[in-house]
């Protein structure tokens, strides 16, 4: 069940960083640790580590929602 959430987290993931793969956001410190954190989920998830790989992937998921509440703060 473990395995199954983070690879669920993992592909959420994925999804919500598309927006972050254009030119603009390409030396952005914050989404470059957040995709080594990312990394990191699926190196620990392969060693079978699931308390650190979910660590990893949410730790990744909000660093993505710091930029993207900073973002879009004006938008409502």
């Amino acid at each position: 069940m473990e395995k199954e959430r983070i690879l669920k987290d993992i592909k959420l993931f994925e999804e919500n960083t598309r927006m972050f793969d254009d030119e603009k956001w390409k030396n952005n410190k914050v989404i470059e640790m957040a995709r080594r954190y990312y990394d990191d989920a699926k190196y620990y998830l392969s060693k079978k580590d699931f308390f650190t790989a979910f660590g990893c992937i949410n730790y990744a998921h909000g660093l993505v929602d710091a930029i993207r509440m900073e973002e879009f703060k004006g938008e409502k």
